[in-house]
Parts: C-alpha cells; structure tokens; sequence
C-alpha cells in the first residue's frame, strides 16, 4: 500500500518537473532547480545534510548542495523520485513516513504556491490527520521563535500550543493549511488569526518553523 510520503514525493516530483529548473519557490531564493538539490542531498548525503540544523556544518552543506545543483535537472528529478539508496535510514518505510510526509508535502506547495494561479488543495481526510497528528507532535518546535503566544487550531476546535506567551494569537484552519503556517508560510496560508491586530502583524512577519 502506497505511504502518504510515497505519494508525496512522487507529486513533488512531478511538480519540479512541470515547473522547470529556473522557477521560483516559497524557499527564500530557491529555485526549483535549489529546491530538488537540497531534496536530494538530505536523502543521499548524510555528511552534508547535518548542516540544515547544525550552524557549523552549514559550509560544508551548502557546497555539497551547490554540486548537486550543477546536476542535469532530469537526473535530480529521478533521484527524488526513486528515493533514497537501500542502506539510507530514509530507506525504512517508518522513517520514510515519519520523516518525509511533512517535508515532501510542505516542498510540493513550495512549488505550487510560487506559480501564478493556484488554489488550495484539497486533502482527503486521512491525510488531513496524518498532517495534524505531526503538527500536534510538532507544534512546540515549530513555534519555538514565534513573538507571541501562539495556538494552532483545527475547524473542530482541537488544538496545539505552539508557543507560550501574552498575548495570544490563534491561527485557525485546516491541517494542511495549518502546516504551512507553522513551516514559515504564513503569507500563503489560508487561515484565520485571531487577536491583537499589532500581536497578529508580529506573528505574520515572525520566522516559523524548524
């Protein structure tokens, strides 16, 4: 049975494929072409892929992702595609799971989300709890540098505290809308927020997420 970070790797896949190498994407100055390059070294260069929380491992990162850039963007394209080498941990299907359904789904609305005219995608309810099950376990983390007190919370009232403090804000919306807030996507999420208008402006401009 397909896993939802089967399906989403294979939709951002595609998504790269369909938009080109030189199109834009929701990560600061990516590119698709960037965007493929950084898939692809988190999966297959352990050496490397520290650097994306490890401060000083980030030279080292950013030189391994800029060869992988220089790649044909075909070849990029399939190494996401077929995933990780078999003795990679991505390899395992929990881990794959665990670790890739937040990541492909939140880099496949990278792409869609950069281009003109798009629309919001509507998820299947399974998935849809899938995504919240991770914010929930998330939410702490994600949340960590918000400048207000900051509560995620579903259209059927369950919620996650992401962040303690006064005042605060609640950002009210579907999970897959919901993860995009709270990835640094605030200004392409549809949401609600709810509070202080200045505390509300603080929190759309904040950096979210890992």
């Amino acid at each position: 049975m397909s896993t939802h970070a089967k399906r989403e790797r294979l939709l951002l896949a595609d998504l790269l494929e369909s938009a080109g190498p030189e199109a834009p994407t929701l990560c600061e100055n990516w590119t698709a072409r960037d965007l493929a390059a950084h898939v692809v070294v988190r999966e297959r260069r352990a050496d490397a892929a520290g650097g994306i929380l490890v401060k000083p491992l980030a030279a080292r990162l950013e030189r391994v992702q800029a060869e992988f850039a220089a790649k044909p963007y075909e070849e990029l394209i399939q190494l996401i595609r077929t995933g990780p080498p078999r003795m990679s941990p991505f390899a395992l299907k929990q881990i794959d799971e665990a670790s890739n359904t937040v990541e492909f789904f939140v880099h496949a609305e990278d792409v869609r989300r950069a281009q003109p005219g798009w629309s919001p995608r509507e998820l299947d309810p399974v998935f849809s709890d899938a995504l919240w099950s991770r914010i929930e376990k998330m939410a702490r983390v994600l949340g960590r540098r918000a400048p207000v007190g900051l509560v995620l919370r579903r259209p059927d009232g369950q919620t996650a505290v992401a962040h303690r403090g006064t005042p605060v804000v609640t950002v009210t919306g579907e999970p897959g809308e919901l993860t995009m807030f709270a990835f640094g996507r605030q200004e392409t999420a549809d949401v609600e927020l709810d509070g202080d208008k200045e505390a509300v402006e603080r929190l759309r401009a904040a950096k979210l997420g890992v």
